[in-house]
């Protein structure tokens, strides 16, 4: 028998050692390009919290296709690495809503599953004799902690992107809407923002659904500023949703110096003053600057709101009577150059993954002073056939541009949202305070590091309402009902509230991008049969050719 030699035996030593040390501390490696197994520090700091056991119920199951298995393979996946940070605080059970004795109890449990707010998603496939097939999926899953509990939609569906890219998406965005919905789980504390009044902002009515949404994280106060320079101070940030009248220089020293001190804004604010309500009746209505007194502030900020209209040929569809007068009426839908669908940013936090921005009379944002200071980020912008329209003018439906005249929509991705970041410089340097206010503080000339959302389109937050007295209705925000058609106008205000708010860095889990490969169709159909007999047959005829080389180099060995 041979003797170990000594360098052998250093290596079993070291091996033993290592595996030894190894199993006194915890860690995980993703050999991953693009990390998709790995979770955020944020996620591990929050799962350390979890203090109460966990319980997850997914509805994501039964006889799922090859694109929504693999979506609930991630999500599975996910939940156990929570698991792991969390200490097994964690319990996952499955659960099919098709999987019934009856049809009446199926339906049951989609009607209980409906109550609670999550909707099915339909799936048309073909069977084996290629006969279509509808299938019901429940793309959601529930979490409960400390008994409470929260519905989390696994599946973005954002119109004019392919299934294979909308789950994809999805499985970006499980992260981030997981530990979004395990924070409003944990948290204890509710912070605060608030809505402005008294410029003529939108009412409490017509922004109802973005209070609605906007309450699961934060307590909705509305109020007027007043005389007390602190008012906003305990607010984590302050609403500005499309002011009519305006703005008193005690109110923007209020709003000012909250800035100064950190304070978030999210300004909604027109460009130009439209009254559309005699539209309707096929007359027109003026289109003229709208002067709040905010210039000279936005302007300090970085940004101006130009008093202009945005006509992009990219917009919402309307019932134009194409009939000649006399005859009768005939409705075709057309192009609204004035509610333009706004582009998103894929490049940030607040918009990346975003369907399509409804506006209304949207203005347009021009860059000013300083081009790095604060640093400036644009989120909305036109499409590539716009056409800036100067003020005063009228507007009527009789007096359409023509959407082929690419003379006239000459400009491409106008700017209408921007999110600022970084130190500002106050309104009121080198000024007294305002003699409305009480108690003045030193006036605070350069802030701290901090963030605005600047917005040239008060409508963006506006939800629409039906009915009157009690049998008024409210319309999801951004729900648009002769398209009927849900565009991202909920998503864009929340994301962007959470983004002004947040200081751990949440927000970039929406950045988080997973490559998607996917097979060239039309190359697969064609080589189907040579891969199919490449990964049948070549793996046995290789294995037997290594145990035949095999046993021939061992005869040779021991023939000798």
């Amino acid at each position: 028998m041979k003797k170990i030699s000594k360098s052998t035996y250093i290596i079993f030593v070291a091996i033993a050692a290592l595996t030894v040390v190894s199993s006194l501390f915890f860690y995980r490696i993703d050999l991953t390009t693009d990390k998709r197994y790995s979770i955020s520090p944020q996620t591990k700091t929050l799962m350390h919290s979890v203090q109460e056991p966990v319980t997850v119920v997914v509805y994501l199951t039964g006889d799922l296709n090859p694109g929504f298995l693999r979506l609930k393979r991630a999500a599975v996946e996910l939940l156990d690495e929570l698991n792991i940070y969390s200490k097994k605080q964690f319990t996952i059970s499955y659960i099919n809503p098709s999987e019934a004795a009856t049809s009446g109890e199926r339906d049951e449990n989609y009607l209980g599953l409906e109550q609670r707010g999550m909707t099915a998603t339909s799936v048309y496939e073909k069977d084996k004799e290629g006969k279509n097939i509808q299938k019901i999926i429940y793309p959601w899953l529930e979490i409960s902690y400390r008994g409470k509990t929260i519905p989390v939609n696994l599946l973005k569906n954002i119109p004019g992107y392919s299934g294979e890219e909308n789950l994809n998406i999805s499985i970006e965005n499980l992260e981030f809407e997981l530990t979004d919905a395990l924070r409003r789980l944990i948290n204890t504390k509710v912070e605060k923002i608030a809505f402005l009044e008294g410029h003529g902002e939108l009412s409490e009515e017509e922004t109802l659904d973005i209070s609605q949404s906007l309450s699961r994280y934060y307590q909705i106060d509305r109020g007027t500023i007043g005389t007390d320079p602190a008012v906003l101070n305990d607010y984590k940030a302050v609403i500005i949703a499309k002011p009519t009248l305006p703005f008193s220089e005690k109110d923007k020293f209020v709003i000012d110096q909250y800035i100064m001190r950190g304070g978030r804004v999210l300004w909604l604010v027109d460009g130009v003053r439209v009254s559309p309500e005699s539209l309707s009746t096929g007359g027109f209505t003026p289109a003229v600057e709208l002067d709040l007194n905010l210039s000279d502030m936005l302007f300090r900020y970085g940004v101006r709101i130009s008093p202009v209209l945005v006509e992009d040929v990219q917009s919402v569809l309307i019932p134009v009577n194409v009939a000649a007068k006399g005859e009768k009426p005939q409705f075709q839908p057309t192009p609204w150059v004035y509610a333009p669908l706004l582009l998103t940013s894929g490049d940030h936090p607040v918009t990346r993954n975003l369907a399509p921005v409804k506006a209304n009379f949207a203005s347009a944002i021009e860059m000013v002073g300083d081009d790095k200071k604060p640093k400036r980020t644009f989120l909305l912008a036109s499409s590539d056939n716009t056409h800036i329209l100067q003020t005063p003018a009228e507007i009527s439906l009789a007096a359409m541009p023509d959407l082929t005249d690419k003379n006239y929509f000459n400009r491409s991705y106008v700017p209408v949202g921007v999110v600022l970041e970084g130190e500002f410089q106050s309104d009121f340097t080198n000024r007294m305070p305002p003699k409305e206010i009480v108690n003045p503080p030193a006036i605070q000339t350069k802030s701290v590091p901090g963030r605005q959302i600047v917005i040239a389109d008060g409508d963006i937050i506006r939800n629409e309402t039906v009915g009157t007295g009690g049998n008024k209705k409210v319309i999801p925000l951004g729900f648009d009902r002769y398209m009927n058609q849900q565009f991202g106008n909920k998503d864009l205000i929340t994301n962007a509230v959470l983004y002004l708010t947040d200081k751990n860095g949440w927000m970039e889990l929406r950045s988080r991008t997973v490559a998607l490969r996917l097979l060239n169709k039309k190359i697969s159909a064609i080589e189907k049969t040579k891969w199919q007999i490449i990964n049948v047959v070549i793996p046995p005829v290789v294995l037997l050719l290594a145990g035949l080389l095999f046993q021939w180099i061992r005869r040779r060995r021991y023939a000798r």
